[in-house]
């Protein structure tokens, strides 16, 4: 491997360094959104997969059910979580991808 292909590589690694300290500060403002029972609760995540908000419809409160109140509610907290994960998972693909260094015969 030559020294210009070295320097490449290391200006490629930095530029993927920089871009996951950028998805890890941007992951604190994301937020993901899922729900329930037809909407009966809702929950709101972060990007960092922290719970930040939880909705249940009043009308299912007044009604008492408590297990279904919260099954509901886990529902719909690990849907957003699913979200959440999933978002994250494509953009730490796609950054893997343009790691990817191409081979001898690659070059455009």
């Amino acid at each position: 491997m030559s020294t210009p292909d070295m320097n490449e590589m290391l200006k490629q690694a930095q530029r993927v360094q920089e871009r996951m300290a950028e998805l890890q500060r941007d992951l604190v403002s994301r937020r993901y959104e899922a729900s329930s029972g037809g909407g009966m609760a809702t929950a709101v995540v972060s990007g960092q997969l922290r719970v930040l908000e939880l909705h249940i419809e009043p009308t299912l409160v007044s009604g008492g059910d408590r297990s279904m109140i919260e099954d509901l509610a886990i529902a719909a907290i690990n849907a957003a979580l699913e979200k959440a994960q999933a978002s994250v998972q494509q953009e730490l693909q796609q950054l893997q991808g343009s790691m990817m260094m191409p081979g001898p015969g690659d070059r455009g």
